[in-house]
């Protein structure tokens, strides 16, 4: 089953379609990336998540896998002759995916927050609230990284992963608007940490450069402009 023919369905600046390539990537899996137009869906990903009718979708030979984190838990149990992405210790797994449930449910949602603040008190307000909740994602690396690279020691893990997928928009966020998300008087650790998550051999190519963000958000915020003054 491992050696079945592997597809993705995606795009190349959604931060969770990121997650499934990188982990691919961790795990040496040749895949084929098929970039998806999600103002008009393709049959194959209707068909392929029917429920969510979002990306990303993993597709493994005759089966289909949804939503990003499933996805990458997938890959890490599928495929186990290459680098752990997830930790063996059943303690260590479990604080590995306490960290990630943080990540997608309580900071994930203030970068949407972001995008949709008005004015620049209110941005600052946002930006404020990220910092803050980085503290403790800090605190956590510390502990999770025991002195090494990575949360996941000496090579990417899955809170890696989970958070390392947003990086290009924070630095496209921080050309664009001038806003910091990664403060290095506040989390330095992380500051560190996310210049050499961007550098590793299993991100580079599954993520877009931050410049190459940067122009999707120009055209995300000039569409947005003309609907409000419509």
């Amino acid at each position: 089953m491992a050696t079945s023919i592997v597809k993705v369905l995606g795009t190349q600046a959604s931060p969770f379609a990121n997650r499934v390539l990188i982990a691919l990537n961790v795990k040496s899996v040749d895949y084929e990336f098929i970039q998806e137009d999600m103002s008009n869906k393709s049959e194959l990903l209707l068909k392929s998540n029917p429920v969510h009718k979002k990306i990303p979708v993993l597709i493994h030979g005759d089966n289909t896998i949804c939503e990003s984190l499933v996805i990458v838990q997938y890959i890490d149990e599928t495929w186990t002759n290459g680098p752990s992405i997830l930790p063996s210790n059943p303690l260590d797994r479990a604080i590995a995916r306490f960290w990630v449930a943080y990540i997608d449910d309580k900071w994930l949602p203030l970068m949407s927050d972001l995008g949709k603040a008005q004015g620049e008190e209110a941005k600052l307000e946002v930006q404020e609230k990220l910092q803050e909740a980085l503290v403790p994602l800090e605190e956590a690396f510390v502990k999770c990284s025991k002195g090494k690279s990575f949360f996941g020691g000496d090579n990417i893990g899955y809170i890696d992963i989970t958070l390392g997928c947003i990086l290009g928009w924070i630095k496209a966020i921080k050309i664009m608007l001038g806003i910091e998300i990664f403060n290095v008087t506040k989390t330095p650790g992380l500051v560190n940490w996310g210049d050499r998550f961007l550098e590793d051999k299993f991100v580079k190519g599954a993520m877009l450069e931050p410049e190459k963000l940067v122009e999707i958000l120009k055209l995300h915020l000039a569409k947005r402009e003309a609907n409000n003054a419509n």
